[in-house]
């Protein structure tokens, strides 16, 4: 009796699998542009710690309680304030318009690839959270504070991955920076939900038509679609998510989302490309650092730093950014591999994942927002919080970079073995 014929068994998926043009495309905008802003972020956040440990601190409090707009239109706010509202809602519109490029021409658009960094991300998110709820049940610590450590700060990745790995695999970069953005979507839709208290219908369904009317403006060739119109819509609807109790960042990542990403013809660049290109400089060289320079200033005082290290908060923020998300974001990889027909690329090492995941413990930015937006300004918690996020940030930077550097050195020597075979006359015993 003949051999029933076997069928052939399907390929296979790799979990890093060489990149589309329109990722790779995204890939590299990203690496060349927030290389700089990373560092200008690194030094506002000395020159804040430095001026609030002067003997001018005072000159830092004052700066940051000047209230500064119109009061007859609320809009009276402090500069501290100014820069967590206002300026980080441009930071939040660009990562916005890097999702709805991942989303539509990158590595989001395929449910294939973008499950793992997705999945990756929600481990990288839930463990850190899960390490600051246990710390703070056991000891009776506040649960407010439980999403500060998910966070992670994409332009300090940038600025480490550009300087520390620039021979890693492109494919592992890829998902180092999908990760990232897929941590401050969740990010986003975590403020949004859990940390808007009183909600004003009225003004949040005047931000939604600011935000319809822009996205059908943006579309619109002429004077509808210019600047003359769309900065305009684009303050009003600020100022009526401002207005609604929903925090105002959330306007900059829905306007951006409106933006096209796909161009009028293939040879145009997308309306979404152009955006990110004309307003990432000002994000990252300027709204991310000014923030960073009113939100980073926390007297590092020997009473500062004991109370932190006996305080439940900062204890679960600083080891959820440290163990919690290498741990999240290993686990959560390790079970796409184990439970699903995905494998590691041949270029990718489980020793790369590890890296990733300890780069990703810098929280910074995002953190320092979730942690002002759970106990406010002048709580007594906020001063150990920042203590902790810098402190963890810090170290998660330190040894992270340093195995990024490890892993790179090993890439460069795979790579010069393979281009470089043995000499057929050079005996190998």
């Amino acid at each position: 009796m003949p051999a029933r014929p076997q069928e052939p068994r399907p390929a296979r998926r790799r979990l890093f699998a060489s990149l589309g043009p329109g990722s790779r495309r995204n890939l590299l905008d990203t690496l060349r542009d927030e290389k700089v802003g990373g560092v200008l972020l690194l030094v506002a956040t000395v020159l804040a710690l430095l001026w609030a440990n002067s003997p001018w601190a005072d000159t830092y409090q004052v700066l940051r309680e000047t209230a500064v707009g119109p009061t007859a239109l609320h809009l009276d706010l402090t500069v501290a304030q100014w820069a967590t509202d206002g300026l980080l809602a441009i930071f939040f519109f660009v990562v916005g318009l890097e999702l709805k490029r991942e989303i539509v021409v990158g590595e989001l658009r395929k449910p294939s690839t973008a499950i793992v960094p997705a999945v990756a991300a929600v481990g990288g998110m839930l463990v850190p959270a899960l390490v600051y709820v246990a710390v703070n049940v056991l000891g009776d610590g506040a649960l407010e504070g439980w999403a500060v450590p998910t966070a992670t700060d994409i332009a300090f990745v940038v600025a480490i991955l550009a300087v520390a790995g620039k021979h890693l695999p492109l494919a592992l970069r890829a998902f180092l920076l999908t990760l990232a953005v897929v941590d401050d979507l969740l990010a986003i839709i975590i403020i949004a939900v859990f940390y808007t208290d009183q909600l004003a219908l009225g003004w949040l369904g005047a931000a939604l038509l600011g935000i319809a009317a822009f996205g059908a403006a943006v579309r619109r060739r002429g004077w509808i679609g210019s600047p003359v119109v769309l900065l305009p819509l684009t303050i009003a609807t600020w100022a009526f998510m401002h207005a609604s109790g929903v925090h105002a960042t959330i306007a900059g990542v829905l306007l951006a989302l409106t933006v096209p990403a796909i161009g009028r013809t293939p040879a145009e660049p997308s309306l979404a490309e152009q955006f990110e290109h004309r307003w990432r400089p000002l994000s990252a060289s300027i709204a991310v650092p000014v923030f960073a320079l009113c939100a980073a200033g926390v007297a590092l005082s020997p009473a500062a730093i004991s109370g932190a290290l006996v305080d439940p908060v900062a204890q679960g923020v600083a080891l959820g950014l440290v163990i919690g998300k290498p741990i999240g974001i290993l686990a959560a990889t390790w079970l796409v591999a184990r439970f699903t027909r995905a494998s590691l690329a041949p270029s990718v090492g489980w020793s790369d994942i590890t890296a990733v995941g300890l780069v990703a413990g810098i929280g910074f930015t995002v953190s320092l927002l979730i942690g002002e937006l759970a106990f406010g300004e002048g709580a007594a918690h906020t001063e150990h919080l920042t203590v902790a996020i810098l402190c963890g940030s810090a170290t998660a930077a330190v040894i992270g970079g340093i195995a990024l550097a490890v892993r790179d050195r090993h890439h460069v020597r795979r790579d010069l073995l393979v281009a470089e075979p043995a000499d057929p006359g050079t005996p190998t015993g």
